[in-house]
């Protein structure tokens, strides 16, 4: 038996159906289907290595194409989109063997580069970008990690979408709820396609007789009190009768309210302090 490469790639294996080798080949396949159900899956733009041992003419390094095959050597085009490498490597090796071609050939596929199966994260992360989902296995928290975690700027509230059974999908989680007790039902499996949105953190703009004046990222429920807290409290010339609040409403028009220390703001609310007459 060959030894395959310890990397992370290399050890991936690939799974569903080749179709070059006819309804037995087809059958071996869907016998193994619920072992490789879990197991990455070749997809179009991947690019591989298969190596027959002992024998170099046969290695072939290579892109899957768009319509999931690549043409090796003695057996013409394959299709091998949808499927494991534990799958393809033994559907390739039937082949050699079937077509008295390799007496016992010994077939390793390495993936190279990950290119058919990808994710998109966006907006308020420090790496916004696509990225390969390596693992079939691959939940919303590695996606969000290769993308560097949330920026400051960004909420804890995430918006994945996509498509599941071939129907739209949306689904909004708090990060923070996954890393509770029984909160790994919500740290969500990830599918080619799929697209992370972290969107801006809520902020709250205050001004005039406050240490601190200006934007100030909100957390939820947070107090009037609590905001003002965050921003060095009122100058001694600042005055709790002189709080306004100004909202803008549904309708867009702005409202200007004198709400109590201990109510929560909104995001966009805008605190102004007047300054004591006395």
């Amino acid at each position: 038996m060959i030894k395959r490469t310890a990397s992370l790639l290399s050890s991936l294996v690939l799974g569903a159906t080749l179709l070059a080798f006819g309804p037995a080949a087809q059958a071996q396949s869907a016998a193994n289907g619920s072992s490789a159900a879990a197991e990455y899956r070749l997809g179009s733009g991947d690019i591989i290595r298969v190596v027959v041992y002992q024998n170099q003419d046969l290695t072939l390094e290579t892109r899957v194409s768009e319509a999931g095959t690549v043409s090796y050597p003695l057996l013409g085009t394959i299709r091998i989109g949808g499927l494991s490498p534990s799958q393809a490597e033994k559907l390739i090796a039937d082949g050699l063997k079937n077509g008295n071609f390799v007496k016992n050939p010994q077939v390793t596929i390495i993936l190279l580069q990950v290119k058919g199966n990808q994710a998109s994260v966006l907006g308020q992360v420090n790496r916004p970008g696509r990225y390969p989902i390596e693992v079939a296995d691959m939940r919303l928290t590695d996606l969000l990690a290769n993308a560097g975690g949330v920026a400051a700027s960004g909420t804890e509230q995430l918006v994945l979408t996509g498509t599941r059974n071939g129907k739209p999908y949306r689904v909004e989680v708090e990060l923070g709820a996954i890393f509770a007790p029984n909160g790994r039902d919500l740290d969500i499996t990830i599918q080619n396609g799929d697209v992370l949105w972290v969107d801006r953190a809520p902020l709250v703009y205050i001004y005039g007789e406050v240490q601190r004046p200006g934007p100030m990222r909100l957390e939820r429920g947070m107090t009037l009190m609590q905001v003002l807290a965050s921003g060095g409290g009122l100058t001694q010339r600042g005055t709790e009768r002189g709080i306004r609040v100004h909202r803008k409403g549904t309708d867009g028009k702005v409202q200007v309210l004198q709400p109590g220390m201990d109510e929560s703001l909104k995001d966009g609310d805008v605190v102004y302090v007047k300054e004591s007459l006395f």
